[in-house]
């Protein structure tokens, strides 16, 4: 009995020290929490970008709290975080232009008319890319007081983007009516 006894507190000990469990989406690994901009952030939700049945990137999306809406998602205060992982080779010159082709769909003339100049800078950013490979990363963070910081594999790319009204709208380009992905969409806010 004591032995039995002291097996099931060793294993209750254990369970309450081990990391929270990381996101699993078809073998690339996303982390629970993130820090960023001085903030603890959670994973919202991740997924699958496919087209024509085509692994094409996974995707994490990171927030201060849970949220299960796009428009609670786009209201959510202090920092956020986008994670593209790539799981093929891609030239990033087409898939910036995908980006900014899905920016459109999901915004209205007068939101394009006033963000064209961070647009144009975005398509910039991935233009001077150049090709990326199977397990390389792309993150977009929010940093409230900062704006839109790009990052390829760690490193900064491009120029910072003013504006939560930018970091809204290619926040569309997953969550918004028009999404890249309806199933991604669904996995970013929560659902399986």
């Amino acid at each position: 009995f004591y032995a039995r006894r002291v097996l099931v507190m060793g294993m209750l000990t254990m369970a309450c020290i081990q990391p929270a469990m990381a996101a699993d989406v078809k073998g690339t690994v996303f982390e629970e929490t993130i820090t960023l901009g001085g903030k603890e952030l959670k994973l919202n939700g991740a997924g699958m970008r496919t087209k024509s049945l085509f692994s094409i990137y996974a995707m994490g999306l990171y927030l201060s709290e849970k949220k299960t809406s796009p428009e609670d998602v786009q209201s959510v205060a202090g920092p956020k975080r986008v994670k593209l992982v790539y799981q093929r080779e891609l030239n990033s010159d087409e898939f910036g232009q995908l980006f900014i082709s899905a920016m459109n769909n999901n915004s209205t003339k007068e939101q394009k008319a006033s963000l064209i100049n961070q647009t144009v800078q975005f398509g910039e950013i991935f233009a001077n890319q150049g090709k990326v490979s199977k397990g390389d990363y792309t993150t977009m963070d929010w940093i409230p007081g900062t704006g839109t910081v790009t990052s390829f594999n760690g490193k900064k790319i491009g120029e910072t983007l003013a504006g939560i009204e930018f970091y809204n709208a290619v926040m569309r380009i997953w969550l918004g009516e028009k999404p890249a992905d309806t199933t991604l969409k669904a996995q970013l806010l929560g659902s399986k």
